[in-house]
């Protein structure tokens, strides 16, 4: 039998801020340590090694009047929270069809209870969110995503990779080559959704997905503030020069625009920390 790899260890940095121009913070995010006891909150900065528990990562953007963006997209990363736990037991017990199945379950939950909460108080009518979220399980991360924030590849031999599409029709645009990415950029439409968690859709239909990993490999999950104000070639080199600090490409993002609320978390995976051998004379 081939040898076991070791677990990676994961470092993560996440920084979110309103911009120079909204009131308000209608983006949020979260990093959570998942096992078969529940789940564990992860701070904005941070260190583990991996193993015994997987690490989920998300970024939401909100959308609606007064403040039922910034309410959506709490909404949907507190319903990760609560709704995880048991979708990874049952994923764990081979109850469930696998990764893909818990992440297409997990978005459809999160989209009833927007729609839920849409029909049932004026105030919260039309609101809906993006999600973008990956989730490390050995030396795979699977994701799902749904709307215009995005999940970035940044692997160890280099370059940036962007995982996710944008459901836009200015994003389709881009994609089939009808627009450059400066085009994109000032379009009059690139930030109309095509599909999002709640917002009045009838069905959502998640983009799910899943990527090998290993040591120097790097993620990024973003809402379209960090994408407004930077190009996507300028990403890696920002990154580089800030030490990989969230904080650091969200503070360059918004000095380039700053238009609307900017978030960034930041995966970066290592081989493990040796383990400490004991000496000859601590040896029994």
């Amino acid at each position: 039998m081939p040898a076991e790899e070791p677990p990676l260890a994961f470092s993560w940095s996440g920084h979110t801020d309103r911009g120079r121009v909204r009131k308000n913070n209608e983006d949020s995010f979260l990093g959570l340590a998942v096992d078969a006891e529940g789940v564990r909150f992860l701070g904005k900065i941070g260190d583990a090694v991996g193993g015994r528990a997987d690490f989920v990562f998300a970024v939401s953007d909100g959308m609606g009047g007064a403040m039922a963006g910034e309410f959506a997209s709490r909404i949907t990363v507190e319903k990760i929270t609560k709704l995880l736990p048991p979708l990874f037991q049952q994923n764990a017990s081979g109850i469930a069809a696998g990764y893909t199945g818990v992440v297409e379950e997990l978005f459809g939950e999160i989209h009833k209870a927007l729609l839920y909460l849409g029909d049932c108080y004026e105030e919260c009518a039309g609101m809906g969110a993006t999600l973008s979220l990956c989730w490390f399980s050995g030396r795979k991360m699977h994701f799902g995503h749904i709307g215009d924030s995005r999940i970035y590849s940044l692997p160890a031999a280099g370059g940036i990779r962007q995982l996710t599409h944008d459901d836009t029709h200015v994003g389709w645009l881009f994609r089939n080559g009808q627009l450059s990415e400066r085009e994109a950029k000032s379009h009059p439409r690139r930030n109309v959704l095509q599909s999002a968690l709640g917002a009045g859709h009838q069905f959502v239909n998640p983009q799910v997905g899943a990527v090998e990993c290993g040591p120097g490999d790097r993620f990024l999950l973003c809402t379209d503030g960090i994408t407004d104000g930077l190009f996507e070639e300028q990403i890696p080199e920002i990154l580089r020069e800030g030490g990989y600090s969230a904080a650091h490409l969200v503070g360059e993002a918004l000095s380039r625009s700053g238009r609307d609320n900017a978030t960034a978390l930041v995966v970066e995976l290592a081989d493990p920390p040796p383990t400490e051998v004991p000496s000859a004379s601590a040896q029994k």
